[in-house]
């Protein structure tokens, strides 16, 4: 079982008796103190004696980054490149994929609006076509659907492990499969997954994998990382390169990185790498297994307490479900919703059809609201937050 106490005293949001309930891990979660005293601490340093000599001190932490990611994810350290974000990665990866006049992408229902932006970006570029897959009646990914679409102009098949909006968990290694079967390329968006539920990716079996470090992992704001099979790695060139992604070998010619790291760039936030780092160890060392359990029995006990308020709907769809949940007050707009809980330091956020447009769209739903609480946020507290909902 997680020491509940022990996590909270590492927490520093919860350093004072606020009577916080911190509920938007699914936004930007509390971050551990080891990751505020790593990235203040670089900061002093570089304020001390300048960023270059002081990101020299720390090259075997900055390289330690990525072996934690690999234990994390089950996955070589030279497989992984770091970023600022898992839009970003996403992205990195996605413009590297050839593409050509008839080529398909398909996108899942409940798919993030940035990868779909990107996808139709390119399809309209190049002479793709754009294709969602259809969801099943519990809405998760329709995997029959999937088999039947798929074929070999199939080029790329975009997963979303766990949307942004509620509380869904797709069969990710089942698509997988399927989208292989074709020779056709899967890259998951494990944004809201990672940190929360298991990820491996040889389990996955997935090409790519793109993951934010300031949600559920609890590192600091403007990191993230990609995740490319390594075989895959080494024959793909980014769109974008430079003095660190490839190496100037002559007047006319360069040498890309031999692994992951092409989709690099040179220059970075050093504090927030290594903050990542001590995020990503922070949980190693706590145990992903007893976080991830922690987690799911709280977002659990949500899902109980909430539809029993007259008024209150889940809105979560699926078979098996994330650590978000989601729901609706009737005759409360959700931003007022928001709005009139953190009156009372509960923290939740809104989650706007701009989002997820295909599968709000289809559901009727312009917003909902977003509770998602990470394992140092008490039962007690849940129980606080479900009495405010309810005197709403």
């Amino acid at each position: 079982m997680l020491d509940l106490k022990r996590v909270r005293a590492d927490t520093p949001g919860y350093d004072s008796d606020t009577g916080l309930v911190f509920l938007d891990s699914a936004g930007s979660s509390l971050p551990p103190r080891v990751v505020v005293d790593t990235v203040v601490g670089h900061l002093r340093r570089e304020a001390a004696i300048g960023g270059y000599r002081a990101a020299s001190e720390r090259l075997p932490d900055l390289a330690a980054v990525k072996t934690a990611i690999g234990e994390l994810i089950n996955a070589a350290p030279g497989s992984i490149a770091l970023s600022d974000s898992a839009t970003r990665s996403w992205a990195d990866f996605f413009y590297s994929v050839p593409l050509a006049p008839g080529d398909r992408i398909l996108i899942s229902g409940s798919d993030y609006a940035s990868n779909a932006i990107a996808a139709l970006q390119r399809a309209r570029a190049v002479g793709a076509v754009v294709e969602r897959v259809p969801s099943d009646s519990s809405g998760q990914l329709d995997l029959d659907a999937l088999e039947k679409m798929v074929d070999e102009r199939v080029r790329l098949v975009s997963v979303l492990h766990a949307p942004t909006n509620g509380g869904l968990v797709n069969p990710a290694a089942e698509a997988t499969a399927i989208a292989h079967s074709v020779g056709a390329l899967v890259l998951l968006d494990a944004c809201q997954s990672a940190g929360q539920i298991p990820v491996d990716v040889a389990e996955l079996d997935v090409d790519a994998l793109s993951v934010t470090g300031r949600k559920w992992l609890r590192g600091p704001r403007g990191t993230g990382f990609l995740y490319v099979r390594p075989e895959l790695a080494a024959t793909m060139e980014p769109q974008r390169l430079d003095l660190h992604s490839a190496e100037w070998v002559d007047g006319t010619d360069f040498r890309l990185a031999g692994d992951a790291s092409r989709f690099e760039f040179w220059e970075h936030d050093v504090a927030a790498r290594l903050g990542l780092g001590a995020a990503v160890r922070y949980l190693l060392e706590l145990g992903p297994d007893e976080v991830y359990e922690a987690i799911a029995a709280r977002a659990e006990h949500l899902r109980k307490a909430l539809p029993q308020i007259s008024g209150v709907t889940v809105r979560d769809l699926g078979i098996r479900h994330s650590g978000i949940v989601s729901f609706t007050v009737d005759g409360v707009d959700p931003l007022a919703v928001r709005d009139r809980l953190a009156e009372q330091d509960i923290t939740v956020t809104v989650s706007h059809a701009s989002s997820t447009l295909l599968d709000m769209t289809e559901r009727g739903l312009a917003s909902v609201v977003r509770a998602s609480p990470h394992c140092f946020v008490g039962f007690d507290e849940l129980d606080r937050f479900v009495a405010a909902v309810s005197a709403l």
